[in-house]
């Protein structure tokens, strides 16, 4: 998780506010990731690195997602309906 300081996640709070309006598919939700991802494209300009460096962090959210999320929900689900 990108655990920036509480003023950069003020500065960004008005993305996050947008986004719970309607992000309810998987197809906004792609949409939406993309267009940001994209911003950071047009302001850093388009380079390798700058291209490396959204794949990575969306590679590392993934991953971080699963870990923090995902995993634990998963060992929810095993103990209430057992194991394989």
């Amino acid at each position: 998780m990108p655990y920036i300081q509480e003023d950069e996640r003020t500065d960004l709070k008005w993305a996050i506010d947008d986004l719970e309006k309607g992000i309810d598919t998987a197809g906004k939700l792609n949409y939406v990731i993309t267009c940001i991802c994209l911003g950071y494209i047009y302001i850093k300009g388009e380079k390798y690195q700058h291209w490396n460096d959204v794949m990575g962090v969306l590679e590392c959210s993934k991953q971080e997602m699963y870990r923090r999320f995902v995993a634990p929900y998963e060992n929810k689900k095993i103990e209430e309906n057992g194991d394989l």
